[in-house]
């Protein structure tokens, strides 16, 4: 799937659906299933989605833009890696950025609406952390499947080359950086690399960091397990920036204050499986270092989300500059 400046996706083209439609067939079939119905499709700027329903119940097929395509090598290596965490793909094609995956019930989000239980993500955070310590010791592999490498050593270079892109940024203009809050940038580059440094000093490894972990990214299971989907966003990186968008989205969906006791009890479940190895005192410098740094990790998947021509892009297109504006405000964690 490519793109240009003066063209739409390939997803817009008449020949690469007849294409999707024949590899969703084709796949299908090799697991004994059948399209039943027309496909019901979805549309952002980073990927579009096909709901498929078949014979067996409702599948999903999803394509990726070329910012993101990752996404469908690192669903087949985290199913992989930690089965039974993540939907297992009915099909992958890795090179095209193509998945089909099975439906996957009930999303947290729909749970919570009937279970307003802060427990429910207490169990899921210390899931999650699982998930992130049995994949640490595997992330060359996902590097090589071109997953973005947002290492704390990294971070520092990728903020001053974000800097240099004015045209993603949208400086001056409305919805852009200020003139003011650029400038404000450019001089915290030497802190920022600093608060990289002291972070990954502490030495907590590298992992997946899903990057948008929020309760519309979780399905929940009869059995009371939980299964993580949606992974476009995600880079290898310091885990605990994990806590940036979920302690935030958490905070927002229940209505509560920045350092909310409820929201420390939450952050300290997801930093429990950490204290075999670091003291607790040593784990709260490191969430509260990952949270700042990784706003730039969040402006820097926006600007891989948008790396495309479709018409819905303008829509988002304030994401890349807010995420990085969020640098100067951090978060309480």
């Amino acid at each position: 799937m490519t793109t240009s400046a003066n063209s739409r996706p390939a997803w817009f083209d008449a020949r690469w659906r007849a294409e999707a439609h024949a590899w969703i067939r084709e796949s299908l079939a090799r697991a004994g299933r059948r399209v039943s119905a027309p496909v019901e499709p979805r549309l952002r700027p980073w990927s579009l989605v096909w709901r498929v329903p078949t014979d067996a119940g409702a599948v999903w097929f999803k394509a990726n833009n070329p910012g993101t395509v990752h996404e469908a090598g690192l669903l087949r290596a985290l199913a992989d890696l930690t089965p039974g965490r993540v939907l297992e793909p009915i099909a992958v094609d890795a090179e095209r950025g193509w998945s089909l995956l099975p439906d996957g019930g009930v999303s947290l989000r729909d749970l919570l609406a009937r279970d307003n239980d802060l427990g429910h993500w207490e169990r899921v955070l210390r899931e999650y952390a699982a998930l992130q310590r049995a994949v640490a010791p595997r992330v060359e592999r996902l590097l090589a499947l071109g997953v973005p490498d947002h290492r704390p050593e990294r971070l520092p270079a990728l903020l001053s080359d974000l800097l240099d892109d004015r045209e993603s940024l949208r400086i001056g203009a409305d919805g852009g950086v200020s003139t003011e809050v650029y400038d404000r940038l450019r001089a915290e580059l030497p802190a920022y690399a600093d608060r990289c440094r002291r972070l990954a000093e502490i030495g907590v490894p590298a992992t997946i960091q899903h990057d948008d972990l929020h309760d519309g990214n979780i399905f929940a299971t009869p059995a009371g397990d939980y299964r993580f989907f949606d992974w476009g966003d995600a880079s290898v990186a310091h885990p605990f920036g994990t806590l940036l968008v979920t302690l935030r989205s958490i905070r927002y969906a229940s209505e509560r204050e920045p350092g909310d006791p409820a929201l420390t009890r939450l952050r300290d479940a997801y930093l429990e499986p950490w204290t075999d190895a670091y003291d607790r005192a040593t784990l709260v410098e490191a969430a509260r270092l990952a949270v700042n740094v990784t706003t730039v990790s969040r402006a820097l998947s926006w600007r891989r989300s948008l790396d495309t021509a479709g018409p819905a892009r303008a829509e988002y297109a304030e994401a890349v500059p807010g995420w990085l504006a969020e640098l100067l405000t951090p978060d309480e964690v």
